[in-house]
């Protein structure tokens, strides 16, 4: 397939209109799509349109049988007015493996890079200004044939949005670790970036806020015991000095900020070791005075400071300050912005 963009674009923007410090997250889209269609075992027509709505078969294969999948970026605008993207190519990767994971046609990658930079070269004017805000951007994938029947669907459409935001979390969070509900098991899909992972997260998380938290923290299927992640973040300890975060079993989503993280506290010169964690030792630690400090990581949050955890009927206290998950923090948004070296070579330039 021709990676060749036709692009038709709004007649008058309506990013005039927008006043970012009032962005209301989720709910504003910038004036164009990507969209792109998988017929006859191919990809085909992709274009750049106005942001509109989709028409769509009551039968669409994907609201009955669940084949769709997302990511999660951002771009946002260098000290000189550059818009930057942060690692699409692993955003690229990464689809493509949920993809193949939900028996869905893999996505060309370098058109994916592509499509993301000509969609935000035509909307950068939707960029928030504010350091620690960006334009969201979303590309997903669902299978659009009308058909009822339990297969691999034949047609499917990628499409990528835009919407700006600002931070999610501007203060400290409240975890709630699940014990009837579970998030994941070995040889399902909490490895993919599967849509249906996030519906069934929804009555834990309603749960979890009713009681005063703001996430779930996700537990093992089997034991209840072992970390798996957070409701919308992957997750950091810094015990005794040294910084533990759950190894990739098959369960656990491979985070783009969590690896982005890892490589940049051993660049920073820290230890940081990847294994199984119980919520046994973090309560342990906790009581010992070895919990230093907690942090979530994620594309939409950032990192997240974590202050305290529920478990069963008890409360553990995290810290009250993280000063190594607030350096983190810095460097990621003064790299996003060039007002910092990208020593990783994490950020890619928009040009078209």
């Amino acid at each position: 397939m021709s990676n060749s963009i036709s692009i038709t674009t709004v007649k008058e923007s309506k990013v005039d209109t927008l006043d970012f410090d009032t962005i209301a997250l989720g709910r504003t889209f910038t004036d164009h799509m990507f969209v792109c269609d998988y017929e006859d075992g191919e990809w085909k027509n992709p274009r750049i349109t106005p942001m509109g709505t989709i028409p769509m078969h009551p039968a669409c294969m994907a609201l009955h049988y669940g084949q769709a999948l997302f990511e999660g970026m951002k771009a946002t605008l260098s000290a000189t007015g550059t818009p930057l993207l942060f690692r699409p190519e692993k955003n690229a990767e990464r689809l493509n493996f949920s993809a193949r994971r939900l028996g869905m046609p893999e996505f060309s990658e370098t058109l994916f890079v592509d499509a993301l930079k000509q969609l935000v070269h035509l909307d950068q004017k939707w960029i928030p200004p504010h350091e620690g805000s960006a334009l969201y951007l979303r590309p997903f994938m669902f299978a659009d044939e009308a058909f009822i029947g339990m297969r691999a669907a034949n047609s499917y459409k990628f499409i990528v949005m835009a919407s700006p935001s600002k931070p999610i979390y501007t203060n400290r969070v409240r975890l709630y670790a699940e014990t009837t509900f579970i998030r994941a098991a070995h040889g399902g899909t909490g490895e993919a970036k599967a849509a249906g992972n996030y519906a069934a997260a929804v009555l834990p998380t309603e749960i979890a806020k009713s009681k005063g938290f703001d996430q779930v923290l996700w537990l093992d299927a089997n034991e209840f015991k072992y970390i798996q992640e957070v409701g919308t973040m992957n997750i950091f300890f810094k015990i005794n000095g040294e910084f533990v975060t759950p190894s990739l079993d098959g369960s656990i989503l491979a985070g783009i900020t969590r690896m982005s993280v890892i490589d940049l506290l051993r660049h920073k010169g820290y230890e940081v070791v990847e294994r199984p964690i119980t919520i046994d030792e973090v309560v342990e630690a906790s009581n010992n005075g070895q919990l230093e400090e907690a942090f979530g990581t994620g594309t939409a949050v950032g990192i997240a400071m974590i202050q305290e955890i529920g478990y069963k009927d008890s409360l553990i206290h995290v810290s009250d300050s993280s000063p190594v998950g607030q350096l983190v923090l810095d460097t990621i948004n003064g790299v996003r912005i060039g007002t910092l070296p990208d020593e990783l070579n994490w950020m890619v330039s928009v040009e078209v």
